[in-house]
């Protein structure tokens, strides 16, 4: 393992002491969010991590180098980069081979954390089954990293420009656990409710560390979703988000955006259309996810 990845003298002590650790991405800060609003969120994500316990260890290929943990200067460079790739699970042999610089998705992000002994992951949200799936059959493949590598990922739900129903329903086919954290209805990302019941509700950190104990004992490999709701003070109403929802992806119909492109792109609109509240909102639930990564991270180390 040695021979490509690089763990962080933090993280690797940590890991070695049987101590806490929460796996985060990079993608959000080199393609989700603008400057300087992603270096600021990811600088928060990590002290929130810290702030509750555990060590933080954020995910990113430098140079050809898998890192597990980046320095300051490292989240910086992910921060203002512009020829920084976009890395799902097919993409890591071409940027370690090409020896380039790539950000980790949710599926990239969970390999490499499993690879370096790390079994909890906080994200804004996980990618799923996209709209209007018959005309593109868009799924992402975070659902498929999910039904075999054995990470926990704490998110926000599924991203509201998917299909949700859809994307819970290919989770069931998958065999991954999708708990909701405190709530009988699964969060849509950035708003606390889906109109879609949760498959399982625990209401603790201590609760869901043990359901993961009792799945990886028992020998079922593979991740499982932890649906966290969004502060309910920043986040935002239904009708609201389907409104802009809608309007961007008839805007992105227009221009023939497609594949990978489609997320960032509607995302960016919805900022646009929701004058900003969906990047608070964003910002908000990212740092809530961290903190809950931390404590169910700090259970399963106990």
């Amino acid at each position: 393992m040695s021979d490509f990845i690089d763990i962080a003298p933090e993280v690797a002590e940590a890991l070695a002491a049987g101590k806490p650790v929460v796996a985060l991405e990079s993608t959000i800060i080199s393609h989700g969010m603008p400057y300087p609003q992603n270096l600021e969120t990811a600088r928060a994500v990590e002290q929130d991590v810290r702030d509750n316990g555990a060590i933080p260890a954020t995910i990113a290929v430098i140079g050809g180098r898998c890192k597990i943990g980046l320095s300051p200067s490292e989240l910086e460079y992910f921060a203002k980069g512009t020829d920084i790739l976009k890395l799902s699970r097919r993409d890591i042999p071409y940027c370690i081979a090409k020896k380039r610089d790539g950000a980790t998705t949710v599926s990239a992000t969970m390999i490499l954390a499993e690879k370096a002994g790390i079994k909890v992951f906080a994200t804004g949200g996980i990618g799923g089954v996209h709209r209007e799936l018959a005309a593109s059959f868009d799924i992402s493949a975070d659902l498929t990293e999910l039904g075999k590598t054995s990470v926990a990922v704490v998110c926000a739900g599924a991203k509201a420009i998917l299909d949700i129903p859809m994307t819970l329903e290919h989770l069931e086919t998958l065999g991954v656990p999708v708990i909701s954290y405190g709530t009988d209805e699964f969060p849509a990302f950035y708003t606390v409710k889906s109109g879609q019941k949760a498959p399982i509700r625990l209401d603790s950190p201590a609760e869901i560390a043990e359901f993961l104990k009792s799945k990886w004992e028992f020998g079922l490999e593979g991740g499982a979703v932890i649906g966290n709701p969004p502060p309910a003070d920043k986040a935002l109403e239904l009708d609201a988000i389907e409104h802009a929802i809608d309007s961007a992806l008839i805007e992105a119909k227009g221009l023939n955006i497609h594949g990978r492109e489609v997320t960032p792109f509607l995302l960016e609109r919805v900022t646009q259309h929701t004058k900003g509240k969906s990047l608070e909102a964003n910002i908000a639930l990212v740092r809530n996810n961290a903190a809950l990564g931390a404590k169910i991270a700090v259970a399963l180390a106990g």
